[in-house]
Order: structure tokens, then sequence, then C-alpha cells
């Protein structure tokens, strides 16, 4: 099943690129780049990186991507959508309905019968605390100067995306 769930999720994360790529629509691109992400926190998770498949969800997935998307439509940056668009939809409702197949057949296949019931499965990968303590001691000030510049560039690109008031 572990080979399965790597090709699985590879697969997954490939195609996701590959609509980060050949999309037209700014909106549609940074979907597909969340997809990707996720598929990338699915891999870390098979490596037994939870910590860093829930980072990876949380910073880039929900802060990053949330970003990217106000930037958009600040900026009003639209797309055309092309003669393909019926076509991705086509293809993206086959890939949902063969990874929800995928799913219960993974699902299914663990517990039958003359299975008990496992227990939630033990973490083995790296702690919080292992990374928590370099970066509040050691590394605290890079951490500080990061947090500011990343500050600094959001207010510019909100200050770049105003329109200039109609009277001047």
């Amino acid at each position: 099943m572990a080979p399965f769930l790597f090709n699985l999720f590879a697969c997954f994360t490939i195609a996701a690129a590959v609509g980060v790529v050949l999309n037209k629509n700014a909106i549609n691109c940074a979907m597909c780049l969340l997809l990707c992400l996720a598929g990338a926190a699915g891999l870390f998770i098979r490596l037994d990186a939870f910590l860093l498949a829930f980072l990876l969800l949380l910073v880039y997935a929900g802060a990053v991507i949330a970003l990217f998307l106000f930037i958009i439509m600040l900026l009003d940056a639209r797309g055309r959508p092309g003669p393909t668009q019926r076509g991705l939809h086509t293809v993206a409702g086959t890939a949902a309905a063969a990874i929800l197949l995928a799913a219960v057949v993974g699902f299914v296949s663990q517990s039958g019968p003359d299975r008990a019931v496992p227990g939630p499965p033990l973490a083995v990968g790296a702690s919080l605390k292992l990374y928590a303590q370099p970066l509040f001691t050691v590394y605290l000030l890079p951490v500080q100067v990061i947090g500011f510049l990343l500050l600094i560039s959001m207010l510019g690109a909100i200050a770049l995306s105003r329109r200039p008031p109609p009277g001047s």
C-alpha cells in the first residue's frame, strides 16, 4: 500500500504543478498551486514528517496562497477562459473521482471483518520542541527580520496596487 500511496501523491503533485504552468487564469493557477502543496504535504506524511506537512499546509497553503489571491484580486489580473476550460473540468472531475475511489478502496482493504480496529498511529517524526528551541534562541533575530521584510513587501504590494483617486 505504501508504494501505491507514494505514486498517487506524486502523480497528483505533478498534475497540479502542470496545471499551474499551463493555466492562463491567475486564480486557477493559485488553486492548482494549492493542490500541488497539498500533494507535497501528502508526500511529507508518507515520509513520517508530520510537522513539516502541517507547516507546509499552514504557512504556504494557508497564508501564501491567500496572499497570492488577495494580490491577484487587488491587481484585477483576470485571465480569459479559453476553449479548453470545459476539458479541464472533465479532467478535474475524473481525477477527483479516481482519488475518491482509491481512498475508499484503501479504507475498505484496511478495515475488514477479521482485522481489529487499530489505535491512532504513533508520531515518529520530529517534535515541535526540537524545532522551536533553536528557532526562538539562536535564530530569533533572523526570524524577526524575515517577518519584518514580509510585512514590508505586503505593504508595498498593497501600495502599488492602489489606484489614484479620480481627481488627481
